[in-house]
């Protein structure tokens, strides 16, 4: 009784069957329910698939009574069995009810041929945990067969022929054989997933034997908490760029005009930022967008359909397998549209037509601009911790001690010589010149006659002469004018900072040098005079001081110039912005809170799995991992401003780190992933219990970041796709799945450089060398051939292989995701457990129709049908059509 705390799950055969009809063979299913103990009144729970045209029908699919089911040893359960017929006609009008019960949602009339009834108590006290009873008729009177319900543990399923299974009957009499699998929970936590739908299977192997395979679909709470925390990042930064703006100091009427509005434009972003947080915020419960609020406005932060998918595999004789998949809808700025196309071809028009209308300001490549808010970020992080280090060299310093001593004075060096290495840069001197130039009353010495209000570009922006010469002459003594800018006073502002360094080196080692003096060997009574009449502790203190306050005030010094000129940078380049790059920056927002959100949702769930093999572990901290997003949007219309979206959105996730913490508390809410940084760099921080983190390798444990390489492919199945390969263009296409290819040619050659010593990848039955199958995908990329889905079925294939994360998209993960989904799952039966090539369509239909991928429809648009119709269909390649009856045009 205590396994009834975890999942439950059942499977059915039925042996010659009778149709009501004499010329047709039955379409049998089996629909359990459940009785409400309270109400005396069926609960509808699920049903298995229909086999069609089968007097000796052979059910795939189970029953599973998840964890959080009600479920006591009273609890009854009632086996119906159908006989389902009239497949042509689909009205949802048509289905049987059954106790003020649909217990059918595929539109199909159905004949009752028998049912039974038992209590879970009945199936724990039974002999060897098997129940055999009577099938009875409709009146409850005439006998109409037998039904078997068996106890089954996933792992330790025993080895069952199709003989044991299809015991011999009397004739035109029902056999329905359920099985009740008791399985723990999967070890994810449950802070992050929520919502499990499960669904269980038996298949055949090519041995005759039978393979137990288990679904299990999740919904993921960092749908919603990844984006919130997204956007109070965006507004915190935001809100600093304005402050930075403000603190530049007083600028020529020019520059200052450009300034209010670049201000004006933060604070518009700023306040629908909020807005939209606030939204967010008064959503409770919630761990899924559904496709039909893709173009919401207060969601658009939140990524589509996102899920997680993972299969179980139980084979006599084998180890148990997990297949994990993440499908999320394609990250993409829905809300804002697509007439004017995606982020790709916005990004590339916008750079061309800002270097056309520059004239306003300097106009500076976004090179110089990603370099300006490096360089921003960098002097933010070091500036306070270089500060920290300097005074715990005076702490050690205060405390006499010399090992202490040399630990600060080595970290402090570090990260003072890395501050320094920064700001060598060119950028940094030319944009404190073109600062200086900005000023009021700015005076080249080749414009004496009238004062520049700012430069036009960077040509037009003269250096000055010496800082000590004389005032300029022959202006009026009513125009405020000033010294030319002496441009060699930066290269000494951060060379003192160097200067000052040396200094306080140079102190220490005097300090240690008197200390070793002291150290020679005296006579006992001579030691213990030194000791009473040694300096005081403080000496030392007192001695580092002077230099190493001087130390902390040039940094000040020159973090501070360095921030204005960067911040001045960062000021012509939104100046240069105006209008369109504030709309970009938006949209690039959105789309990168949709792809962070999958990414981390991804991350989580492969570093659970992983948690026991060193190997992986070694990968993650050695090289990191790959997460290799599948792609089935097509290049035309609508859909190819999608796959511009989200081709960025993916680029953009190589700004982002992982870092494994240990959670303050085993609670619940301190297990959540945490997102800090700024948007040309994020980190996710993702705490673990402290028993579980102990034991990951120490440079895990010791904070080291943990890179992950996105790559993204790209295959267009639809009818839209035909349109494109006939009418239209796929260069977009061939491009992405040509760069991401030679992205994940070189993350593998630097994984082999570590392997075989360090790293271990994972075993597969298929034991294809990664590097042909590298090779294989290099020619299929560059191939011309139409819906070439071989190129996502190989990459794929090499994604697991390397230990990876794997995605799948479409417009919005229902659909051709679906499609996509169960045929990688049947495929790794195949390939990795001996399914029987007889049973690979069967296994197919059967869990496009009955398993976590229908259920994700009717999650989303409260219907169990596939957004089909026959005519799109017809331009699918066969492997990606689902079976009949499963589909339908439906809104979404």
């Amino acid at each position: 009784v205590s396994d009834l705390s975890a999942h439950t799950e059942s499977e059915d055969t039925c042996n010659d069957l009778v149709a009501s009809g004499r010329d047709r063979k039955p379409n049998a299913l089996v629909q359990v329910a459940v009785i409400d103990p309270h109400k005396q009144h069926l609960v509808s729970h699920a049903c298995t698939e229909i086999v069609e045209a089968n007097k000796d029908p052979l059910f795939l699919t189970g029953v599973t009574f998840p964890s959080e089911y009600p479920a006591s040893p009273e609890t009854l359960v009632k086996l119906t069995v159908y006989d389902a017929k009239d497949k042509s006609q689909e009205s949802r009008s048509t289905l049987p009810i059954v106790n003020h019960l649909c217990f059918f949602c595929l539109g199909l009339q159905s004949t009752f041929l028998g049912s039974a009834t038992f209590s879970v108590g009945d199936l724990l006290r039974a002999k060897d945990e098997r129940l055999t009873l009577s099938l009875r008729s409709s009146d409850g009177v005439c006998a109409a067969g037998a039904v078997v319900v068996s106890r089954l543990k996933m792992g330790e399923m025993e080895e069952v022929d199709v003989d044991h299974i299809t015991t011999d009957i009397p004739s035109h009499k029902v056999k329905a054989m359920v099985q009740y699998t008791f399985l723990p929970c999967l070890c994810l936590p449950l802070s992050v997933f929520k919502n499990p739908v499960c669904k269980v299977y038996r298949f055949q192997t090519v041995e005759s034997k039978w393979m137990l395979v288990r679904e299990q679909m999740e919904e993921c709470t960092l749908s919603f908490s990844i984006p919130k925390q997204l956007l109070s990042l965006y507004i915190q930064e935001d809100m600093s760029r304005v402050q930075d703006l403000r603190e530049l100091g007083e600028l020529s009427p020019h520059w200052d005009n450009l300034r209010k509005e670049v201000m004006t434009r933060y604070g518009g972003i700023i306040n629908s930022y909020q807005e939209t947080l606030a939204e967010l915020d008064k959503i409770t419960g919630r761990s899924f967008k559904p496709s039909c609020c893709k173009a919401q406005k207060s969601l658009e932060f939140i990524p589509i359909n996102l899920h997680t998918q993972r299969m179980r595999v139980t084979c006599p004789r084998k180890t148990d397998a997990f297949y994990d998949i993440v499908t999320v809808g394609a990250p993409a700025a829905h809300f804002q549209g697509f007439k004017c196309g995606g982020l790709q071809r916005l990004l590339s028009r916008y750079e061309a037509e800002k270097k056309s209308t520059a004239y306003q300001c300097i106009y500076y490549s976004p090179e110089h601009t990603a370099k300006a808010q490096e360089v921003l970020s960098t002097v933010s992080l070091l500036q306070p911790l270089i500060t920290s280090l300097a005074d715990q060299l005076l702490q050690a310093a205060q405390e006499h001690s010399s090992p202490g001593l040399r630990d600060a004075l080595k970290n402090l060096s570090d990260k003072t010589e890395q501050l320094v290495h920064t700001l060598k840069d060119e950028l940094v001197k030319s944009a404190l010149l073109a600062l200086h130039a900005a000023r009021p009353g700015y005076v080249s010495k080749n414009q004496k006659q009238t004062p520049v209000q700012g430069g036009q570009h960077q040509g037009h922006i003269h250096q000055g002469s010496d800082q000590n010469q004389s005032p300029v002459q022959g202006l009026p003594d009513s125009i405020p004018h000033h010294k030319e800018y002496d441009e060699e006073e930066w290269d000494r502002v951060w060379a003192n900072v160097a200067k000052c360094l040396n200094c306080v080196i140079a102190m220490v080692d005097k300090l240690q040098e008197e200390d070793n003096s002291k150290q020679e060997p005296l006579p006992e009574q001579q030691q213990l005079a030194d000791v009473i009449t040694s300096h005081n502790p403080g000496d030392w203190r007192e001695q580092l001081h002077p230099p190493v306050t001087r130390l902390k005030e040039c940094v000040m010094e020159v973090v501070e110039k360095a921030k204005r000129a960067m911040t001045f940078v960062l000021l012509q380049e939104a100046a240069c912005s105006i209008p369109q790059g504030f709309f970009l920056q938006q949209r690039r927002d959105v789309v990168f809170s949709q792809a962070l959100a999958a990414l981390a949702c991804g991350f989580v769930m492969r570093l659970y799995a992983g948690m026991q093999d060193k190997g992986f572990l070694r990968q993650l901290h050695l090289v990191g991992l790959v997460a290799q997003f599948e792609s089935l949007l097509s290049t035309y219309s609508e859909e190819i401003g999608m796959l511009e979206d989200m081709e960025v959105g993916i680029s953009d996730l190589q700004r982002v780190v992982f870092q494994i913490t240990e959670a303050k508390t085993d609670d619940l809410s301190d297990l959540q992933p945490l997102v800090c940084g700024r948007r040309d760099h994020f980190t996710v921080e993702v705490p673990l219990p402290r028993l579980v983190f102990q034991t990951l390798p120490e440079e895990i444990r010791g904070g080291k970041p943990l890179r992950v390489f996105p790559v993204l492919f790209n295959v267009g199945i639809n009818e839209q796709q035909t349109i494109a390969e006939r009418f239209g263009d796929i260069s977009l296409q061939e491009r992405i799945n040509q760069r991401n290819f030679e992205m994940l040619e070189a993350y593998y050659k630097s994984l082999s450089e570590k392997q075989p010593d360090v790293i271990s990848l994972p075993c597969f039955q298929t034991q294809t060398d990664i590097k042909e199958l590298l090779e294989t995908l290099g020619q299929n990329v560059v191939t011309k051939k139409k819906k070439n889905v071989e190129i996502l079925w190989i990459a794929g294939t090499i994604c697991r292989r390397l230990n990876g994360i794997r995605f799948t998209s479409c417009k919005s993960a229902k659909d051709r995701t679906s499609m996509s989904v169960t045929l990688e799952q049947c495929a790794l039966l195949r390939d990795e457990h001996q399914l029987s090539k007889d049973f690979f369509i069967r296994a197919l239909d059967c869990m496009r129709r009955e398993g976590c991928r229908i259920e994700n429809v009717q999650k989303n648009i409260r219907c169990r049908k596939y957004a089909f119709n026959m005519l799109q269909l017809m331009a699918f390649p066969k492997c990606y059509r689902p079976p009949e009856g499963t589909y339908g045009k439906v809104d979404s």
